[in-house]
């Protein structure tokens, strides 16, 4: 699981800290549940352990059962790592990349674009004919570019997500 880079990416952006959240989550699902039991297990402080169980439990990647000692009336917080969380938050974000790459397909197909030579400033045609085909950044003429080739790259791109 851990080797996925878009995993590790995901578990990073949340925790903000990939090199102790992977050991904690790890430790999770090698079945320590307490925030102490993993202190100990990954020798990481036990405010970091804290830290980044918080993190994880509010993106709802790990959960927590409190409860109450009898004895000492501390409370003991049991964690879970809830992997099909992360399972989800994955297909979210691959349905989002997969939108963003048809939009663009679409746009790209639907339109003629002209390019400064000049700094690179791309317009489509219906904002090169209101400028008269000059820059609006330069006042350099436009010249018409052929998006074909980012027609066909955004379409391989699109197949090796399918």
């Amino acid at each position: 699981m851990f080797n996925d880079a878009a995993i590790q990416e995901i578990l990073t952006s949340i925790t903000n800290d990939d090199e102790n959240s992977f050991s904690i989550i790890k430790c999770m699902m090698q079945g320590k549940t307490t925030d102490e039991e993993i202190a100990e297990d990954t020798e990481i402080r036990l405010n970091i352990v804290r830290r980044v169980l918080y993190k994880l439990y509010d993106a709802g990647i790990a959960s927590y059962k409190r409860s109450k000692d009898p004895e000492t009336q501390w409370y003991t917080y049991n964690w879970k790592f809830e992997e099909k969380k992360v399972f989800e938050i994955l297909d979210e974000k691959y349905e989002k990349i997969s939108q963003e790459l048809n939009e663009s397909l679409i746009y790209e197909e639907e339109n003629m674009f002209f390019v400064c030579q000049l700094n690179g400033h791309r317009y489509n045609f219906e904002e090169a004919s209101e400028s008269n085909f000059t820059c609006g950044e330069c006042g350099a003429p436009l010249e018409y570019q052929d998006n074909s080739a980012i027609i066909s790259e955004l379409k391989e791109l699109k197949e090796r997500m399918n």
